[in-house]
């Protein structure tokens, strides 16, 4: 009777340390977050706009606002490193191009946005195809994204910026 009044006691130790070794389940992964954010700035590092990057069913949807321009027409695009150095804004890159298409077909060329007499512009256009963060056209790739206001219109043809001119405010993408 001995033996039982120990290995009772010592089996529910064991029971219980062994509960306490046990593993918890490892939390899903964070899904990324649904939209991406860029606030433009220009040469002097005074805000311009900002941008926002929604992935919807089929593509990414974006959305510009401009503030403080001269009135005119202006090309936007989104280009392939999310990297903004002024004053020129060349370390953004090339457009965002994951199809090695001609100009007028990169992923990242979007519509020409008019600024008003008041200084600003609001616009939506969408990159068909693409997604923020997966898949074989993720705008947010390894090395980010940026979009990028140039000087003149988008003429939509010449390779391989559409003629559009210096670049005057940039803001790189991000997700907070």
């Amino acid at each position: 009777m001995r033996h039982s009044t120990i290995l009772v006691p010592l089996a529910a130790l064991l029971a219980a340390a062994c509960a306490s070794q046990a593993e918890e389940p490892a939390a899903a992964p964070a899904a990324p977050p649904p939209a991406a954010y860029a606030q433009l700035l220009d040469k002097d590092g005074a805000t311009k706009g900002r941008a926002v990057l929604t992935e919807t069913n089929g593509g990414v949807d974006v959305g510009l606002v401009l503030e403080g321009w001269p009135s005119g027409t202006y090309a936007f695009h989104v280009h392939a490193l999310g990297l903004c150095t002024a004053p020129d804004f060349t370390s953004a890159g090339p457009h965002f191009n994951p199809t090695g298409a001609k100009h007028g077909d990169h992923k990242g060329d979007l519509p020409n946005v008019t600024v008003g007499a008041d200084g600003t512009a609001r616009i939506e256009a969408r990159i068909n195809g693409a997604t923020l963060y997966s898949g074989e056209t993720p705008v947010l790739d390894t090395d980010g994204a940026a979009v990028v206001v140039h000087a003149k219109p988008d003429d939509g043809v010449t390779d391989p910026a559409g003629n559009a001119g210096p670049r005057l405010a940039c803001g790189a993408v991000v997700t907070k």
